[in-house]
């Protein structure tokens, strides 16, 4: 994949087989169906509104799937499918804001909700990798949300909060507040950035350069500890060269400013900022860039912290990592889907 869509069908069907392999020893299990994470700067998000009349005065599961309807009833870009539609609030007869109208009363239901689209062609192409892998894909979830759900707490969502995931191939935002989505924005700048800048600025392979950029790769000046000299591949064959990890960071640094600030430009060109009371969250593999915190307190001065997958049961230490952010908020999505399918049966 390169920024988060296909580019080689063979490779990545291999790597789908291989992950569904992996896992089938591990757990034990036989996976026939898959929920699918979908990034990529195809994505692309409106707000919409609907309004329904209420025909028996009280309002009913109906009438909200019937708002949500009436919401969806938007032109939809040629080539682009509807991902999600996700209610922000409901007001009935034009009054105050609800989370939940069913069993209320009034004449009128209206719905505030998000839209989220992504191209036709980029999840046929997953799906059909998959599909080639040998499993069928029962969701297809943006991935911000998953790993939203898997690294945000109640209390967040409720007062306001933007969580950042950085990726390989993007880098995904998502801003929640009154316990939903206010926004959401994929950026195709990510991980895999950091790597080539690293290749590129030192001469040395791409293996190498993500070598040291998880091992000694630091996103500011201000959080380098220790100067020390490392040795790495020269990109020319059996030749090796030392350089500084302030060498290092000096080409990180600018490439970690500019995803922060593509971010920061992007929540205060649409007036978000007061949707973020309690912070920032990074997630993602990018994440674990030391001083990324950091560097992103500084840039949109409000308090940042580590996303780390929060479990209501016990956790294997491996998995607490923000790398797994994505995957673990696919199960949690996967689990919840099936769960409330259970209920409405």
């Amino acid at each position: 994949l390169s920024k988060g869509v296909v580019v080689d069908v063979a490779k990545t069907i291999q790597s789908i087989r291989t992950a569904i392999k992996e896992a089938e020893l591990m757990s034990g299990i036989t996976i026939e169906s898959v929920a699918v994470g979908i990034a990529g700067g195809h994505i692309s998000s409106i707000n919409s509104q609907g309004l329904v009349p209420i025909k028996r005065g009280e309002i009913t599961a109906y009438d909200v799937d019937a708002a949500l309807a009436a919401a969806r009833a938007i032109p939809i870009p040629e080539g682009q499918q509807l991902l999600h539609i996700l209610p922000q609030y409901y007001m009935i007869d034009g009054r105050d804001k609800v989370a939940d109208p069913v069993g209320m009363h009034g004449i009128r239901l209206e719905v505030q909700a998000h839209i989220i689209m992504g191209a036709i062609t980029s999840v046929q192409n997953l799906v059909k990798c998959c599909e080639a892998a040998g499993v069928s894909v029962h969701d297809i979830v943006l991935e911000q949300l998953a790993s939203a759900q898997a690294v945000l707490n109640d209390d967040e969502r409720m007062l306001g909060v933007a969580m950042l995931d950085i990726g390989g191939g993007t880098s995904d935002l998502a801003i929640y507040q009154n316990g939903c989505i206010r926004h959401t924005m994929v950026l195709p700048v990510a991980g895999n950035h950091f790597t080539n800048d690293i290749a590129v600025g030192l001469c040395t392979t791409l293996k190498d350069a993500e070598r040291i950029k998880k091992e000694y790769g630091v996103a500011c000046m201000d959080a380098l500890e220790n100067d020390d000299l490392i040795e790495i591949d020269m990109v020319q064959g059996n030749k090796r060269q030392i350089v500084s990890i302030s060498d290092l960071v000096s080409i990180l640094e600018p490439r970690a400013q500019e995803v922060l600030a593509l971010v920061h430009d992007e929540i205060v060109s649409k007036r978000l900022q007061h949707f973020i009371a309690t912070g920032l969250v990074l997630t993602g593999g990018g994440a674990l860039l030391k001083g990324m915190d950091r560097l992103a307190e500084k840039i949109f001065e409000v308090p940042v912290r580590i996303g780390n997958p929060r479990a209501p049961y016990v956790m294997p230490e491996s998995l607490q990592s923000p790398i797994y952010a994505t995957g673990y908020g696919l199960l949690l999505h996967a689990m919840k889907k099936r769960q409330d399918e259970y209920m409405n049966n």
